[in-house]
């Protein structure tokens, strides 16, 4: 039984959590781990400040303030507009991209937003769990739904996953149940899944949370490397939660502590939230509460400027979420009877596979073409300087290989019946380099350094004669490859790619 006085406890904490704990993991953001205890704040505070973490929560709530509990991902993007949500990352191309008219609905897609597969939607989802006490496939359907806007697939599955935890966590007390009823949200088919899936086997098998951090990162942050991808840090916030035991302490210092070069400030507040949602404001050390005198204030992110700058109680914040909840509750079958709500508690029912491989890219720029090999990258996201991403921004495919050695292929079998040649441009971004060889059956018939020269991206016309081939079948491959001597690797960018 929950009654209203204790929701509302809950929410505020949930609040107040996932601010505290990124507070006190900022300075772990993308760099290295922890390896003291953290209890306190870096610096004395006098307010929360504004951070994404949090928000893109709160305009979600000001969006279902004004368009009600059923508004559609239109009307959220139009309040992320007005409000100029979208700083970084993800969230920062969803903004672009909506700016340029891309559908809301589509601004996380992979066909259009190149960090799709980060951690945007992950920490931006603890409202919805917040929203839909007990009742996890609810929290997990607006979570998927809303999601769309700056992230797809694994990104839209850490969503799911956050805001389930948290919905089971007003419900739930064991942690180790919590992350297991949540995992099960998620498609066994998604990257995702069998992220939290490993968690999940070798915490039953009696490993220390150090072992599966470690077997997280092994796995997961070397198949995406960004520092915010998705998957490896939702591993991070599982195996936080699980080994937590429920303290707001020791759950947010393993994410500070769990691995370097992760969005440590992002995983320990959603962490923190489920604890919120356990145990109320009671699990948040009052040091922490009390520094942040219950205002939350900031008038930029970034370079963005908020419209209107942000100067309001987290107290109001947390009544006004409970609002909206108690609308969502009863539209779900609870009742209130006085102070004490009645909620038919959801079992987890795993939500349709939502899958995107980074070969699915061609379908949108070249279908004739098979691409093979492709890898995640990080470039945009986390930290400057990692050296390719594969993406696609309209009639431009980027690439970077997943495997160093053996190179990004793109390839295609065709009778050359009257065509006489294959012609394409290659780009390359300044001080960047890759090798472009081109192969019809075992013929290498190109070998040639693709050079970044220019300010902008380098493009060279390449043109290859098929006269040789007239009234065979053939097969066409184009490498990537990027171990050059004496040059920096970077992304090939492909565009008019034709047999003529």
């Amino acid at each position: 039984m929950l009654t209203t006085a204790s929701y509302l406890d809950k929410v505020h904490a949930i609040w107040i959590g996932q601010m505290a704990a990124a507070t006190m993991g900022f300075q772990f953001e993308h760099t290295t781990a922890s390896r003291k205890w953290v209890s306190d704040y870096p610096d004395l505070m006098k307010f929360s400040t504004v951070d994404d973490d949090w928000y893109y929560e709160m305009v979600a709530i000001r969006a279902f303030e004004r368009y009600g509990i059923d508004m559609s991902v239109q009307q959220l993007g139009k309040q992320w507009l007005q409000n100029s949500c979208g700083s970084w990352g993800s969230s920062e191309q969803a903004r672009l991209l909506m700016e340029r008219g891309i559908d809301p609905d589509s601004a996380g897609h992979p066909k259009y937003n190149k960090l799709w597969f980060t951690i945007g939607p992950q920490f931006s989802s603890d409202v919805y769990g917040a929203l839909a006490p007990g009742l996890p496939n609810t929290a997990a359907k607006m979570a998927r739904k809303y999601a769309h806007i700056n992230g797809y697939a694994e990104g839209a599955d850490g969503a799911v996953f956050v805001s389930g935890m948290i919905s089971i966590g007003f419900t739930e007390k064991d942690p180790r149940v919590i992350v297991r009823k949540a995992a099960k949200l998620i498609s066994p088919e998604s990257p995702y899944r069998q992220c939290i899936d490993l968690v999940i086997r070798l915490a039953d098998e009696g490993k220390t949370a150090r072992q599966v951090f470690d077997a997280v990162e092994d796995r997961w942050h070397i198949e995406y490397p960004a520092t915010n991808n998705a998957v490896a840090n939702g591993g991070i916030v599982a195996t936080s939660v699980w080994f937590g035991q429920g303290d707001f302490l020791k759950t947010v210092n393993l994410a500070f502590g769990a691995a370097d070069f992760t969005d440590a400030d992002c995983n320990s507040a959603n962490a923190a939230s489920v604890i919120g949602a356990m145990h109320g404001m009671k699990a948040i050390p009052a040091n922490l509460v009390t520094q942040f005198h219950d205002r939350i204030k900031g008038d930029s992110l970034g370079s963005v400027a908020l419209t209107p700058a942000v100067d309001e109680t987290i107290s109001g914040l947390a009544k006004r979420t409970v609002a909206l909840g108690l609308q969502v509750l009863k539209k779900n079958g609870a009742k209130l009877s006085g102070d004490a709500l009645s909620i038919p508690v959801q079992e987890s029912l795993t939500q349709p596979a939502e899958l995107f491989k980074l070969a699915d890219l061609t379908r949108y720029w070249n279908p004739d073409w098979k691409l093979e090999r492709a890898g995640f990258g990080g470039a945009g996201g986390g930290m400057p300087g990692i050296r390719g991403i594969t993406w696609l921004d309209k009639d431009v495919l980027a690439t970077y290989p997943r495997d160093e050695i053996r190179g990004v292929i793109l390839e295609r079998s065709l009778k050359i019946d009257h065509q006489k040649t294959l012609s394409f441009s290659a780009g390359v971004d300044q001080g960047r380099a890759w090798q472009l060889n081109v192969y019809i059956d075992n013929d290498q018939v190109l070998d040639k350094i693709i050079e970044g020269t220019q300010p902008a991206v380098s493009w060279q016309h390449i043109t290859v004669d098929l006269g040789d081939y007239q009234g065979k079948t053939v097969n066409i491959r184009l490498y990537q490859r990027v171990l050059i001597d004496g040059k920096e690797a970077g992304d090939a960018y492909w565009k008019d790619l034709a047999i003529l």
